[in-house]
């Protein structure tokens, strides 16, 4: 297991949505932000353009090289704290503060981790398999796929990475590894390129099966499900919950949750109650879910499948 710093901090990122997103939260002058994802500082940034002496940002990221180029921002308004968006509500009382005004939440991959080839995320470079958002804990992918059972790699392909041939690749993985460990990119590239005789035009065999291992790698869905209800609860009446997801899985989970806590609780079916009788929901959904437009996406083509939903919290006492 490694650990230490990610390479590469140089390496741009074009935050997608950034106008839209800073504009849904209705940045107050002096009022408390949460940006969940710094990634390279997009959105805080423009955050911070629109907050007053008084107002108040608090950044997280799990990524050691997301923190270190936020060190650079030298605003005391701003706070970085290195955690996974999953511990918000953690962060938030080691800090002191009881509620915020919004809530950012930037999902997925940022294009510094896909385009450090040290990191292992990408199929594109011959590197040792790693894919850790935080490279300071937990099992590398690598380690992982020496002990996995071919139930389990099955599940997570399969489920996580929506791949028809999982239980093909499942076991091709199992068959290799007893013959040598794989412990690179290029080498599980090569296993798949191998099973997989039939793909999507113009998309690598490996594609699927590279993003079902990062998101269960990393508890990517895991720690979404965890992280909504901890927005809802830190939201002041009237504050902003702003989440962009980039996968149809993630989007999922999103817009369940928002569905689902604007409608309240649900009665029985044919209860006599009054409209004015029926429990209002704890959020109130902000107009439809909002896409990239086609200037965006010609110019960042990475941002074509992002997803921007927003919700705020109804007025109602803390």
């Amino acid at each position: 297991m490694s650990g230490g710093l990610p390479r590469a901090q140089h390496l741009s990122h074009e935050t997608v949505l950034l106008p839209e997103a800073v504009a849904a939260l209705q940045v107050q002058p002096h009022g408390t932000y949460v940006d969940g994802t710094f990634g390279r500082g997009g959105h805080s940034k423009l955050i911070l353009q629109n907050l007053g002496e008084g107002g108040r940002l608090l950044a997280l990221d799990k990524d050691l090289a997301a923190v270190e180029a936020a060190r650079a921002i030298a605003d005391p308004r701003f706070t970085i704290v290195h955690s996974s968006f999953a511990q918000l509500t953690e962060v938030l009382q080691q800090l002191a503060i009881k509620k915020v005004d919004g809530v950012l939440l930037d999902l997925g991959m940022s294009s510094p981790q896909l385009d450090d080839q040290q990191r292992g995320f990408s199929f594109r470079f011959d590197a040792p398999l790693d894919m850790r958002m935080d490279t300071s804990r937990g099992s590398t992918a690598a380690e992982w796929l020496a002990t996995a059972e071919e139930k389990l790699l099955k599940e997570v392909i399969r489920e996580y990475g929506e791949e028809r041939f999982a239980t093909q690749i499942a076991r091709a993985l199992i068959t290799a590894r007893q013959k040598q460990a794989i412990t690179t990119t290029r080498q599980l590239c090569e296993i798949i390129a191998q099973t997989v005789r039939t793909h999507e035009p113009g998309k690598n065999p490996a594609t699927r099966t590279f993003q079902a291992i990062r998101i269960y790698i990393n508890q990517e869905l895991d720690e979404i499900t965890r992280v909504l209800p901890q927005c809802l609860d830190c939201l002041k009446p009237d504050g902003r919950m702003v989440v962009i997801s980039f996968h149809s899985l993630e989007d999922r989970i999103v817009k369940h949750f928002m569905r689902d806590m604007a409608q309240g609780d649900k009665l029985p079916h044919n209860l006599p109650v009054r409209a004015a009788e029926i429990p209002e929901g704890k959020l109130r959904l902000i107009g439809r879910a909002i896409r990239p437009s086609g200037q965006e996406i010609a110019k960042n083509p990475r941002a074509r499948s992002a997803v921007m939903r927003v919700a705020e919290r109804r007025g109602l006492p803390c």
